[in-house]
């Protein structure tokens, strides 16, 4: 069928853009995570906090996507761990993590710093990226949340339910 192809190439490029991007946001929150270690300079506990969660998100995301990937690379039709079922436990669970961290920062920056006239953060345009950043890993993982949706509904109208594959057999 048309739509397992696109499946079995759209898979590993969406989780390997959750992959790439949750490395970049795991970069950039272990950095600021490290510069308020070392300096006690976060404008509060919050922006720690909100920072440190990021970087559970960004790991969380990296650690399981690879798994992920690397399962249904290796048994895209016959795991139960590449099920739908599966599937829509991991990014469900991803989708709240990504969902309260974009938000949480997103609400402490105000919505975005303007670096030029702001002097309360003192990473100003790393922050703006954490932001930026955490919005793009949870459009992905809406993306990836609403094609598995979809693969859910055709697995149960084929009769397999939601433990069969994201791809027929």
């Amino acid at each position: 069928m048309a739509i397992d192809h696109h499946v079995r190439r759209g898979h590993p490029i969406t989780f390997g853009l959750m992959i790439f991007f949750g490395i970049i946001e795991l970069s950039l929150a272990a950095w600021l995570t490290s510069q308020f270690n070392k300096h006690h300079n976060a404008s509060s506990g919050t922006e720690r906090d909100r920072v440190r969660f990021t970087l559970f998100a960004s790991t969380w995301t990296v650690v399981f996507s690879t798994l992920f990937l690397i399962l249904f690379a290796h048994s895209a039709t016959g795991s139960v761990l590449t099920s739908v079922l599966a599937h829509l436990f991991y990014l469900g669970l991803t989708w709240l993590i990504w969902t309260a961290a974009a938000a949480a920062v997103t609400e402490m920056l105000g919505g975005g710093l303007n670096c030029k006239t702001q002097s309360l953060f003192v990473y100003c345009d790393q922050l703006n990226a954490l932001e930026a950043f955490a919005w793009l890993e949870w459009i992905l993982v809406t993306f990836a949340v609403i094609v598995v949706l979809v693969r859910g509904i055709s697995a149960a109208r084929r009769g397999d339910g939601y433990r069969g594959g994201l791809v027929s057999v």
